[in-house]
């Protein structure tokens, strides 16, 4: 009712669930679609994962009660352009619908607030769990027989090196990670996929 008199939009039709939802994008496609999380049948989440793969262009806009910026982030990954609550004034809807069709995206305080969440949580992540570190391949030969158990001595018949040169390579290793231990190493180099 609030955007029915709006210049410029013309409401095609209502969906019931996501069921009829996803019937009724087949018969006549809409420029924008205002969609719910929660719907019985098929709910938001999953609807907006099959009509992104079926409609592209589709200006999708979440508006629901739901304002938790975990399942902001996840709509806006998902394909949403725009992602509104229900207590949001009829005017600024009808803006998202216009911001929508010209600039693809409406980013409100909402939407800015939990992309810059993710960011900062993603960043936290990689403190803690720095990237892999690069190791040569003369370094993984060395982390596979060392985790095969071989001694320095036998390491260095293998690899033809001196025993004070693996010994240098090993400890520069352990270094390169922070590990105190050859176990440590390993562990790594296991949990990193580096060697299995």
């Amino acid at each position: 009712m609030a955007l029915k008199n709006k210049e410029y939009l013309r409401i095609l039709w209502e969906a019931e669930d996501g069921k009829d939802l996803v019937h009724k994008m087949q018969i006549k496609r809409p420029d924008v679609l205002l969609m719910d999380i929660r719907m019985p049948e098929v709910d938001g989440i999953n609807a907006i994962g099959l009509l992104r793969k079926e409609y592209e262009d589709v200006k999708i806009i979440v508006l629901t009660m739901y304002d938790d910026q975990e399942m902001i982030s996840k709509m806006m990954e998902m394909g949403a352009n725009a992602y509104l609550t229900k207590t949001t004034d009829p005017d600024e809807i009808y803006q998202a619908i216009l911001t929508c069709m010209n600039d693809d995206f409406y980013f409100n305080d909402l939407v800015n607030k939990a992309v810059l969440s993710k960011l900062q949580t993603k960043r936290q992540v990689r403190q803690f769990y720095p990237s892999p570190i690069k190791f040569s391949e003369k370094e993984i030969r060395i982390l596979k027989l060392l985790a095969e158990d071989k001694t320095t001595e036998e390491i260095s018949k293998e690899v033809f090196l001196s025993t004070r040169t693996i010994e240098t390579i090993r400890q520069n290793m352990k270094t390169k990670i922070g590990a105190k231990t050859i176990a440590g190493l390993i562990m790594y180099a296991m949990r990193n996929k580096i060697i299995d």
